[in-house]
């Protein structure tokens, strides 16, 4: 099996909504890219998410992220600590990531939070660092039937409820992702 040489590190705030998490990670599995994210970061999304929404039974969230694991080959990154003391971002606390993905050997950091990661800085370690709208249109660029069939699987995943296909580019565009909204719009009825 070929595995897709183009490595992301996912940020905790593109993990935190399940749709979008599931469409990366489901992009990964398909192999389009090579995703990995930390245990730190793991942590991140689930206390974010149980904050924001208590009503969630965390043991769930966390067999959730036992599954991503499994699901993602080679996804953890670990033994980048060393690295994070001599990185300056505006916000101290997302040095982890970017230390990961130094580590990891990543091309492009994945988050909403794009002020957080100044190109200056982050240039330095030839990565990249892209909105996940951006990152996602990119991916149905390369491969239109890809993203089509990830998009298809999702939602056969989702029978309690199930939800329409409008309905799921709408949470898209609800999660800040319009570009890939609309370009998966062209193909609604095959959704």
């Amino acid at each position: 099996m070929k595995l897709s040489r183009y490595t992301v590190i996912l940020d905790a705030n593109v993990l935190y909504s399940a749709p979008l998490r599931d469409l990366l990670l489901e992009l990964a599995v398909g192999d389009l890219f090579r995703a990995k994210w930390t245990s730190e970061i793991e942590d991140e999304w689930v206390r974010s998410l149980l904050h924001d929404r208590p009503d969630i039974d965390e043991h769930k969230l966390r067999a959730t992220c036992v599954k991503m694991r499994d699901s993602v080959l080679d996804c953890e990154v670990s033994g980048y600590g060393e690295l994070i003391d001599g990185l300056a971002l505006p916000d101290k606390d997302d040095r982890h990531v970017l230390a990961a993905a130094i580590h990891a050997k990543c091309d492009a950091i994945i988050t909403y939070n794009l002020s957080d990661f100044p190109s200056e800085v982050v240039a330095k370690y030839d990565i990249e660092v892209l909105h996940p709208d951006d990152f996602l249109h990119f991916q149905f660029d390369l491969s239109e039937a890809a993203v089509i069939t990830a998009v298809q699987r999702i939602r056969r995943r989702l029978i309690k409820p199930s939800i329409s296909q409008r309905d799921y580019l709408d949470r898209m565009e609800g999660l800040g992702l319009p570009k890939i909204a609309a370009a998966l719009k062209r193909f609604e009825a095959v959704l």
